[in-house]
């Protein structure tokens, strides 16, 4: 039987460090160099170092957000993961609540909600040749 040979805990953080400067190392690098390039000549720009490239990098992450993974609150399916949200929600509801959330929402987005639920100019063509009930939220 073939027995592996178990590699100690240390190693495999000073491994991910080391990746990890790598990976600050080239990102610091290429922002300056495209920077440097770029910049000075189009807009006559200052010409920056390496460590206020890495400091760019930053700044754009706290102006602009961290990765948030899959779950990214406006990115990608947003709109289908709110739709579920609320339909979630309202399955608990009673009539009563329902219809105050309804009322919320046209208060709160009165030109978003009405054009699509109270506008009788909108639904008029629709009416007669509407297959499947309508679903309010």
């Amino acid at each position: 039987m073939h027995t592996r040979r178990k590699i100690p805990k240390v190693f495999h953080v000073l491994k991910f460090m080391l990746l990890g400067a790598l990976f600050l190392t080239a990102l610091g690098l290429g922002v300056r160099e495209l920077w440097n390039c770029l910049i000075p000549d189009l807009f006559h720009g200052p010409v920056i170092t390496f460590w206020q490239a890495l400091g760019l990098c930053l700044l754009g992450k706290l102006l602009f957000g961290w990765h948030g993974g899959g779950s990214s609150r406006w990115g990608v399916g947003a709109k289908e993961q709110w739709r579920k949200k609320m339909k979630a929600r309202m399955e608990h509801m009673t009539d009563e609540e329902k219809e105050k959330l309804r009322e919320r929402f046209k208060r709160c987005m009165p030109d978003r909600y009405n054009r699509w639920r109270d506008n009788d100019d909108w639904n008029e063509g629709t009416k007669d040749t509407q297959t499947k009930p309508e679903t309010n939220l």
